[in-house]
C-alpha cells in the first residue's frame, strides 16, 4: 500500500526507514522523501512512526 502518493513511497519503505533511525517525519521525508510532497499523508508517517518505536509523533510545525 502506498503512504506518500506524491512520491510513490510505499508503507515497507517508511517502516525500513524508521527502523533505520528516521522518528520524526522531517527524517523520515528526508530519508525516502514521504511527507514532503502534499503533505497528506503526515498523519499516516507519523501513526507509522508512534507503532515502530512507541514515541509519540510531534506534528511538524509550518
Amino acid at each position: 500500500m502506498f503512504v506518500c502518493i506524491c512520491h510513490h513511497v510505499r508503507e515497507r519503505e517508511v517502516r525500513v526507514v524508521i527502523r533505520a533511525g528516521a522518528h520524526t517525519e522531517e527524517s523520515v521525508g528526508d530519508a525516502c522523501g514521504a511527507g514532503t510532497g502534499c503533505g497528506s499523508c503526515l498523519d499516516r508517517i507519523c501513526d507509522l512512526i508512534e507503532e515502530e518505536t512507541a514515541d509519540t509523533c510531534l506534528p511538524l510545525v509550518a
